[in-house]
């Protein structure tokens, strides 16, 4: 799957990621730091990418409606502490078929996962 890390991220899930077969980058990488939210995510959109972020208001679906993008997924762990964030995230991404949730926005949080499917694929 192809992924984008938000600036929120640390780049350090990169490598850990990328080892499990995904392809990712960063915002970092692409000089959107300080960027708006419309131009992370138009970018992740160009490049046919899932964005991983911890912003909530990409979880905004009248912005960002199922099946206009290639995915968003919003992580909302227990806690923010770096090295808690990398593992959530980390665990998400070993234990989840991301194909699976192309062009929705999801919703991870310690005890669920919220799913909002494009129209038609509910």
């Amino acid at each position: 799957m192809k992924l984008k890390l938000d600036e929120n991220l640390s780049r350090y899930l990169k490598d850990n990621l990328t080892a499990l077969n995904h392809d990712v980058t960063t915002a970092a990488e692409e000089g959107l730091l300080g960027k708006d939210d419309t131009e992370v995510a138009g970018a992740a959109k160009r490049e046919g990418r899932m964005l991983f972020t911890l912003d909530v208001k990409f979880a905004d679906i009248r912005e960002y409606p199922p099946g206009d993008h290639p995915g968003l997924v919003l992580f909302r762990p227990a806690r923010l502490g770096p090295l808690t964030v990398n593992r959530f995230v980390e665990a998400f991404a070993q234990s989840t078929d991301l194909e699976q949730l192309a062009k929705c926005v999801v919703v991870v949080e310690p005890l669920q996962i919220r799913v909002r499917r494009p129209p038609g694929n509910e």
